[in-house]
């Protein structure tokens, strides 16, 4: 029996997390969010920190947003932490700190999808929901030689009507857990042991030899360009205060601090950046900085978008007098406590 045999090699096998330590399902959604997109090495740190910080989810809750963005600063994908503590706030205050026990009521949650909802319902209320994510559909995709290219609504619907004929109904966490764990760990996109695999014998892709050629992935998504130029502006001889801005709704690190910024249609020539850089700032400040150098440039990738930041050290002789609202000024130190993007933390460190 394919259950059997994969909880089996599971027991034996599996890795031991804290997560999987209790049926809290406040700390199985928590270790959720915080791994989509993130390898449990990364994540299992920010899932310890959080249990510490906000050990339920009232505390979550209560917190404010830029506390739980100085949380979660550094993972990426920051709408994840505003839909975790609007989330919060729903248990905490309209369903009186009861966390959902029902499949549909935890999809209901802001920011919770099919697999969460799945994940959560099973190793949490023992609800006979399978998990569809990477792992699953690769260990999958080459058991049944599935052609039918992943990421699609149609291949989520047939890779789970025969997730639903093998779980386990009885253990449905474990098997969950396993089916994850056996794709990360064992049948692993590029360099796994098929000879010796559990399921050698099944294996329709392996009997076929096409196993690398498994799971289909969809086309590529293309992939912009976005020019950033980053201003450090300090006066005087002063290195202890810095200006900064928090950025507005509606666009990456929503919520998050960041130095100036003049964000360029395209990227300009560097013969043409010290006098348009130049111009930008007189606009802003109402003068002509002392000094302009520009400085460090970092590539920094995301899912959809690549960020060419450039950034440029400026010096005044005075606080300038003329200062758009959005921008303030704050101490150094100050800075540390603000939830930054991993672009600015990376910039501010080298510093």
């Amino acid at each position: 029996m394919f259950a059997e045999k994969i909880i089996n090699w599971y027991s034996e096998y599996g890795r031991r997390l804290p997560w999987r330590d209790t049926d809290n399902p406040y700390y199985i959604w928590l270790s959720e969010i915080i791994l989509q997109q993130t390898r449990i090495e990364q994540g299992r740190g920010y899932y310890e920190h959080f249990v510490a910080q906000y050990p339920t989810v009232g505390h979550l809750a209560n917190a404010t947003e830029e506390q739980v963005l100085k949380s979660w600063q550094g993972l990426g994908y920051y709408s994840r932490a505003r839909n975790l503590h609007t989330a919060a706030q729903h248990i905490a205050f309209d369903l009186d700190g009861r966390f959902p026990d029902t499949y549909e009521g935890i999809l209901a949650l802001k920011g919770v999808g099919r697999y969460t909802a799945a994940a959560i319902a099973s190793i949490a209320f023992g609800l006979p929901y399978p998990v569809v994510d990477g792992n699953v559909y690769r260990l999958v995709a080459r058991l049944y030689r599935i052609a039918t290219p992943i990421g699609t609504e149609q291949a989520y619907r047939e890779f789970e009507r025969l997730l639903l004929r093998l779980i386990d109904r009885e253990r449905p966490g474990l098997f969950n857990q396993a089916m994850m764990d056996f794709g990360s760990l064992y049948c692993k996109p590029v360099g796994c042991d098929c000879a010796n695999c559990i399921f050698s014998q099944e294996c329709l892709a392996y009997r076929g030899g096409v196993v690398a050629k498994l799971p289909v992935r969809p086309k590529p998504v293309h992939t912009s360009e976005r020019y950033f130029y980053y201003f450090d502006i300090r006066w005087g001889g002063s290195q202890s205060s810095i200006v900064v801005q928090q950025r507005g709704k509606g666009d990456i690190w929503q919520g998050l601090y960041e130095l100036p910024l003049y964000e360029a249609e395209s990227l300009i020539p560097f013969s043409a950046l010290t006098r348009r850089l130049r111009e930008v700032l007189q606009d802003w400040m109402g003068e002509v900085p002392r000094s302009m150098t520009v400085g460090r440039s970092l590539t920094h990738q995301l899912t959809h978008r690549t960020i060419k930041a450039q950034f440029v050290q400026v010096i005044f002789d005075c606080q300038p007098a003329k200062m758009p609202e959005k921008m303030r000024v704050i101490g150094l130190s100050e800075m540390k406590s603000l939830p930054i993007s991993r672009l600015i933390d990376k910039y501010l460190s080298e510093l």
